[in-house]
């Protein structure tokens, strides 16, 4: 097998992170499909120390040259390594590197949990079907446990912006439609529609402010055959907020995988009451159906610039086309199905 050229790169990158190594090698480096914010390799480290060979599997995220969002990883790897130990499973972070010497690119270095799986087809295909009750159990009650741990304590107010209370939506909607505002290729009228909704009905001030993973959903997270989660992935959206937006991502229609079952795996008042007991907060309906539509509005900014980034030739991995070309029509739909127009 061929040696991937980055393999000479990130060998002598490693070695100078451990200073007390030596022989270090990198091989196997392969690109993991998805994942359009970071490029994610998979990869073997092997080093000697003192008179013990250390062998490693780890991950590779590097920022691409455009990405679907646009995303900070110093606070990624924060978050990564705040919840690192704690009821949330997440992998170890090892280092991050914000210049672009060493690699071209930004990137972080991890372990690697091997031997799970994250696919939403998988998991839907029927090997799985006796286990999808305990994996709904698991999945809601560490989105739970991310909305009670104390920003503060975990010290990511250091890394992540902080908000009132009663602006924590106000926030997220500005930014999302600066994104359609800056990124739509056609008008957007039905996103619009429901931005002037949401405008002229905003939710009640967030119980408290969370840590709001941004993107916890059905297929970024590590699963088993007994339904037992092993990492939450994917933090690149991470930030300070509602934790009722974490809640309601998850209910964005075009995650139920044609299941009609929030994430594809239960119903939603059964995934609302596991996310309260778990929590110690509760769900206000009409609160709720706010950051339902919210999350389909912000739906519809990430595809859309998933388009924009392929469109401008900032990037062309096929992936950033095919988000676009699967959901933008399907998330559409999924505002007007939330709105009570469909």
């Amino acid at each position: 097998m061929p040696v991937h050229p980055l393999e000479p790169r990130l060998a002598a990158y490693i070695a100078g992170r451990l200073p007390g190594a030596a022989d270090v090698t990198v091989s196997g480096l392969e690109r993991i499909s998805g994942g359009a914010s970071r490029e994610t390799y998979r990869f073997l480290a092997n080093w000697r120390q003192g008179d013990e060979m250390v062998t490693r599997r780890l991950i590779l995220r590097r920022d691409p040259p455009a990405s679907l969002i646009d995303t900070e990883r110093r606070v990624e790897f924060a978050a990564y390594r705040a919840f690192h130990g704690s009821a949330v499973p997440v992998p170890a972070m090892l280092w991050l590197e914000e210049a672009d010497g060493p690699l071209d690119h930004p990137f972080f270095i991890a372990e690697e949990l091997g031997g799970y799986q994250a696919s939403p087809q998988l998991m839907f295909a029927g090997g799985y079907e006796a286990v999808l009750p305990r994996l709904a159990e698991r999945k809601w009650t560490i989105l739970g446990q991310i909305a009670r741990a104390d920003p503060a304590a975990l010290g990511l107010t250091q890394v992540m912006e902080p908000v009132a209370l009663d602006g924590c939506w106000r926030r997220e909607l500005d930014h999302w439609e600066t994104i359609l505002d800056s990124d739509e290729a056609e008008p957007q009228p039905i996103a619009r529609a429901a931005i002037r909704w949401l405008r002229k009905n905003p939710p009640p001030p967030a119980q408290k402010l969370s840590v709001v993973h941004g993107d916890y959903r059905t297929g970024n997270f590590l699963y088993d055959e007994t339904g037992e989660i092993h990492g939450v992935l994917d933090w690149e959206m991470a930030h300070l907020g509602d934790p009722l937006e974490d809640l309601a991502w998850g209910f964005n229609p075009v995650w139920q995988f044609g299941r009609s079952l929030a994430g594809g795996l239960a119903p939603q008042d059964e995934a609302i009451a596991i996310w309260e007991r778990a929590s110690g907060l509760t769900a206000d309906p009409g609160a709720l159906h706010w950051w339902i539509l919210f999350n389909c509005v912000k739906g519809q900014g990430i595809w859309i610039g998933s388009a924009r980034a392929f469109i401008d030739g900032g990037n062309t991995d096929p992936i950033m086309v095919y988000a676009a070309w699967w959901l933008l029509n399907a998330q559409d739909r999924a505002i007007l199905k939330v709105m009570g127009k469909l």
